[in-house]
């Protein structure tokens, strides 16, 4: 009887290195590939750019693989133990890498049943991470990108938006992360926000801006990072106009849009209850809603709906059936929105929600109740978590100081404290190196 085989993988880039270790494994007896889901690998690397099916799809495809099965967790040693193989195989650069920890406790598990741990010599010349951070520089397809946010939120227990409003900007939240114990902290993906688009070109936020006009900035960003994109549509305008956003920003491959209950010229939530907005009515929002998800094509585009009775003074049980009539009208997700600091009524509306809904995404922006972490604002049910406007807030001092720095002196060396080299903001370029 044939010996079995372990072998865990991500799958998503598959080089000769790859096919060195499958041929080794297939030699030892029967080899299963444990295919990492989505799920497991976005808590310490990056959404795949293929799907689990996708990568599944090519490896049942590769000779020598005997079967494929899905692996949920990080570790190996959970599917170890269901399966005792005979022997694990990986290639020994986890002795000293990011693995060297999962190692120790594959040794551990192995040693449970008298298996065997055979570790394969790296294969030089090749890099997975090189190769991934090669694709990361040509880019991405609509397609690709469109998919990815639902991909996301099925995987993730929260989603982390930021708030984009250049190229530069998008390729800061597309670049950066930060390892912390529980993994690989980074952005998933950027918020395309009306407010700060208009405050960079240096006009006011009253939906004057058409959607031509957006797109020439949202371009930008879109031809240099790969991350799902969800737009601000304010209130999405007539309803024969949002139809034709809906197809447009499908067609560009941006994710989502979210579109706000309220009506006539826009006012800023920020500006407070004393300066009032009407709301939409719930029918006329909601007709929005179904003739918008009537005109996307794929099943992938989302529709938020963005409720703002609790902003424009009403109560929470208002805002609940705005929410709830969203839903039932084809909302792929809510947006709940408050300016309150304790956040407990965004923790009722989320709570009772929840009691309606166990599934629907929720969406929240917290900015003014921003003492709380992500992991309470996840435990209140919510699955997106926007930072709306930070980048841009966050850039205006710094311009601001520099610049009057260099007038006081009458130089820029005073000012050289404040700046980063250029070279390294370069190197954020692709094809700059």
């Amino acid at each position: 009887m044939a010996k079995s085989v372990y072998l865990g993988m991500t799958g998503d880039v598959i080089h000769p290195g790859i096919i060195n270790i499958i041929r080794k494994g297939a030699e030892l007896g029967d080899l299963t590939v444990g295919l990492l889901t989505d799920s497991a690998v976005v808590t310490h690397k990056r959404l795949p750019y293929l799907t689990y099916e996708q990568r599944k799809n090519v490896l049942e495809n590769i000779k020598g693989v005997s079967a494929v099965v899905p692996q949920e967790d990080w570790s190996y040693v959970p599917n170890l133990r269901k399966y005792k193989p005979d022997y694990i195989i990986h290639g020994d650069d986890w002795k000293t890498n990011y693995l060297s920890k999962i190692r120790e406790e594959v040794y551990d598990a192995m040693k449970e049943w008298g298996g065997q741990v055979v570790e394969i010599p790296y294969t030089q010349g090749v890099n997975s991470s090189a190769i991934a951070a090669s694709e990361q520089s040509v880019g991405t397809t609509p397609d690709i990108r469109l998919k990815s946010l639902r991909r996301l939120i099925a995987a993730k227990p929260l989603v982390r938006i930021m708030e984009a409003h250049s190229g530069l900007s998008g390729l800061i939240i597309e670049s950066l992360e930060v390892q912390k114990e529980d993994g690989l902290h980074c952005f998933d993906g950027m918020w395309s926000s009306s407010l700060t688009d208009s405050t960079n070109r240096g006009k006011p936020d009253i939906e004057a801006v058409d959607l031509t006009s957006r797109l020439q900035g949202l371009t930008d960003i879109l031809e240099c990072t790969t991350k799902p994109i969800i737009y601000d549509g304010d209130t999405g305008g007539i309803v024969e106009h949002f139809v034709f956003t809906v197809r447009t920003l499908e067609r560009n491959g941006i994710s989502a849009v979210i579109i706000e209950d309220k009506k006539g010229l826009k006012k800023n939530s920020l500006f407070g209850t004393e300066v009032r907005q009407e709301l939409e009515g719930e029918e006329e929002f909601c007709r929005k809603i179904r003739e918008g998800k009537k005109a996307q094509l794929t099943l992938d585009f989302m529709i938020i709906a963005r409720i703002e009775e609790i902003i424009a003074g009403r109560t929470l049980d208002e805002a609940l059936a705005k929410a709830f009539a969203s839903v039932t009208a084809g909302a792929d997700a809510v947006m709940i929105h408050s300016k309150d600091k304790d956040g407990s009524d965004i923790r009722e509306f989320c709570r009772r929600f929840r009691k309606e809904y166990a599934h629907v995404p929720l969406v929240l922006v917290p900015t003014s109740y921003n003492s709380f972490t992500e992991k309470e604002l996840a435990s209140w049910g919510a699955n997106i978590v926007i930072y709306a406007n930070h980048m841009l807030r966050s850039a205006y001092p710094a311009m601001y100081n520099c610049a009057r720095t260099i007038l006081e002196a009458g130089r820029s060396l005073e000012a050289d404290g404040q700046c980063m080299p250029i070279k390294e903001i370069l190197e954020l370029i692709p094809g700059t190196k």
